[in-house]
């Protein structure tokens, strides 16, 4: 199945507005994945970049990123990025409630250096960026599932969205947009490929260099959502765009037609919680204020971590001020048993409350999808 075209890496902003890109300090190119054609662009596109150090390996496996101790580990993997082929077993979508029917991958791990991250609990290994070159393989797997989804496909509250499919589940496919050309490839994918039933491609984002998404024939058939927070919480969330330019680059998606999204997470009961983020959603009604035909969902995921990602956590971050006391928190057992711990049912009650009534309020226009 071949891709169509993929767009020339935008300019490099020159305002004030510049998007926050990512430059990685080494790439590695494994063997397969330079003999896939969509691998080919993005060497392609890293020389566009400036970016020089790129090795193309003799074969598929790449060498270790392991430093001295866990904080030089951290930091030559979160400068790494590796363009690599999928394993067959990733290529199959996975349910991924409560967000989407099911989840499949453009790439693994992330740029970003947020101290809260889920991905140290999910991923093995160091954090290395890990992006996919055989793209069209990915993309056509899809179809064999369309219809038979949980959590839209069926479903009254959600069936319109079709048979919806995530691609952020383990990356944030923006913030290597620049590098691989990948998102703009599904987005066109999504908006133009006959799946035989109606679909939907969901992503969620900390990044603003959304310029080259702009134009694509999306179909309305992408709904991109913005990863917000407040003061209190943003202070954890380095090397991505700030919240402002996030939002700012949701109102431009939704005036170019483009279903879109808040995601508040993780949501925190910091220190003057309710005036942060009453002010967090009037400034994301603002930026989307006048946006014709404006489709908006929310999703509220307040902040948990488990036994392993709060091991990890804090491994790459000794010296966190991020709230990971146990005692304090209500333990949570999954269906397979795995434990996590989330705030106390008192709290729970009281955030959940105050984000209904408020976002009723604040962003009548929107669709509540979940709290979790």
């Amino acid at each position: 199945m071949p891709l169509a075209p993929l767009p020339a890496p935008a300019p490099a902003a020159t305002s004030a507005a510049r998007p926050v890109l990512w430059t990685p300090k080494r790439v590695l190119v494994t063997a397969s994945a330079a003999a896939e054609p969509h691998g080919r662009a993005i060497l392609q596109r890293l020389a566009a970049a400036g970016v020089e150090d790129v090795t193309l390996l003799p074969g598929d496996r790449l060498p270790s990123s392991r430093g001295a101790d866990e904080r030089a580990t951290y930091a030559l993997a979160k400068s790494t990025l590796a363009v690599v082929t999928s394993p067959a077993g990733k290529r199959t979508p996975v349910p991924i409630p409560p967000s989407a029917d099911f989840s499949f991958p453009l790439a693994e791990g992330c740029p970003g250096h947020c101290q809260y991250c889920y991905l140290a609990g999910s991923l093995s290994g160091p954090p290395i960026t890990r992006v996919y070159a055989d793209l069209p393989r990915i993309l056509a797997g899809l179809d064999a599932v369309v219809g038979t989804g949980t959590v839209t496909t069926g479903t009254a509250a959600r069936g319109h969205e079709g048979t919806t499919f995530e691609a952020s589940c383990y990356t944030d496919p923006l913030a290597i947009e620049h590098l691989t050309g990948s998102l703009a490839a599904t987005i066109t994918h999504f908006g133009t490929h006959d799946f035989g039933g109606d679909v939907q491609l969901r992503l969620t984002t900390k990044y603003d260099a959304v310029q080259p998404l702009l134009d694509l024939p999306h179909g309305g058939r992408t709904r991109i959502r913005s990863s917000v927070n407040v003061a209190g919480v943003e202070r954890f969330e380095g090397g991505t765009a700030r919240v402002a330019a996030r939002l700012a680059a949701l109102g431009r998606l939704a005036r170019a037609g483009y279903p879109v999204g808040l995601t508040i997470a993780p949501i925190m009961p910091v220190d003057g919680w309710r005036e942060r983020y009453a002010e967090l959603l009037d400034a994301a009604a603002a930026e989307l204020a006048g946006a014709a035909g404006l489709d908006l969902t929310v999703e509220c995921i307040t902040h948990r971590f488990t036994p392993k990602s709060k091991d990890v956590q804090l491994g790459w971050y000794p010296r966190t001020k991020l709230d990971l006391e146990e005692s304090t928190r209500a333990r949570k057992r999954g269906k397979f048993g795995a434990v996590k711990f989330v705030y106390d049912a008192a709290t729970m009650r009281e955030l959940r409350s105050w984000f209904e009534a408020e976002l009723e309020r604040r962003l009548p226009a929107a669709r509540r999808l979940y709290w979790t």
